[in-house]
């Protein structure tokens, strides 16, 4: 029973990683007052990019950084669209998305030949860092350690990082200061449009580094759908943990353990509930902790306003 609720706990971990980065980054985004619903897309193209690399350029830690930047290029889009022409923000994020598909698509039919996934890779960030082997070796927990890749241990590094930077620093302030009075912020000085950028750019570098968390932290590969609606799930994690790093990581941590017992079914005993019952579970969570947290989660009061300086 205790090797059964280590490898929940790990998988619990490992599912719940790519949700922090993008969370994370959704955090940064409205904060400053840019609703970014482009997640889901930024984090295919850093699926997808991530693999490419690691075809050409063998080196992991390359992909990672190319994945990160292509989420930040990806992520501009909404920025200038958002922040600089002042388009629906919602509408601008659900056409990155569908852009981000399509894009991945039809690279793979041009660069793989094929439709549907890639070639597998080897040498993908999938095991436990070398490191900290020597946590494999304590008894009971060494199965735990075992379980989880360098992205588990670099999101919580990322929520430390966010937190401190939000709350702890003159940065974080004029961020938070943006995202709920614009208007204030710019006649103290602060460049509204400068500070709403850089978050943006923050959150496609986060989004793009849960994209390679994906492809080549847990199946080594890219496939078309590979993100399944993660992206929206770290949405509503984000807003269930009151666009708050701490509150966004522990909601992340419940859709991970929500996917995780459906992929331990057969391990718990429940393996006669049907598998497509098994497979809403995340979902179905997503929907009522949305339901359960309207009315009570307060966005930042600029989130989602576009900033115009001259009719301000």
């Amino acid at each position: 029973m205790m090797i059964i609720i280590m490898a929940i706990l790990a998988s619990t971990l490992r599912l719940a990683t790519p949700l922090i980065f993008a969370s994370i980054g959704g955090v940064f985004t409205e904060r400053s007052g840019v609703v970014n619903i482009a997640l889901e897309g930024i984090m295919i193209m850093g699926a997808f990019f991530a693999i490419l690399t690691f075809r050409y350029v063998p080196n992991p830690w390359v992909a990672i950084l190319v994945a990160m930047t292509m989420g930040m290029m990806t992520s501009l889009i909404l920025g200038v669209l958002a922040i600089h022409l002042r388009a629906n923000q919602v509408v601008a994020g659900v056409a990155i998305n569908l852009l981000a598909g399509s894009l991945a698509a039809y690279l793979l039919e041009v660069i793989y030949g094929r439709s549907g996934q890639t070639d597998p890779i080897r040498g993908g960030l999938s095991r436990s860092p070398e490191a900290l082997q020597f946590l494999n070796d304590i008894p009971v927990l060494g199965s735990f350690f075992s379980g989880l890749n360098p992205f588990v241990y670099l999101a919580f590094i990322v929520v430390g990082l966010a937190y401190f930077v939000l709350f702890k620093t003159p940065f974080g302030l004029r961020i938070r200061a943006v995202g709920e009075h614009p208007k204030a912020a710019d006649t103290v000085g602060i460049n509204v449009y400068k500070i709403r950028y850089i978050c943006v750019m923050i959150s496609g570098a986060l989004a793009g580094l849960a994209g390679a968390s994906l492809s080549i932290g847990a199946v080594n590969m890219f496939r078309e759908g590979m993100t399944s609606g993660k992206g929206f799930i770290a949405l509503a994690a984000m807003i269930f943990g009151k666009w708050h790093p701490i509150g966004a990581l522990l909601a992340c941590l419940f859709f991970g353990f929500a996917e995780a017992i459906e992929i331990q079914a057969s391990t718990l005993g429940i393996g006669w509930i049907p598998s497509e019952f098994l497979r809403m579970l995340p979902y179905v969570a997503t929907i009522l902790v949305l339901v359960g947290a309207v009315g009570k989660a307060v966005a930042p009061k600029a989130s989602g306003q576009p900033y115009d300086k001259a009719h301000h």
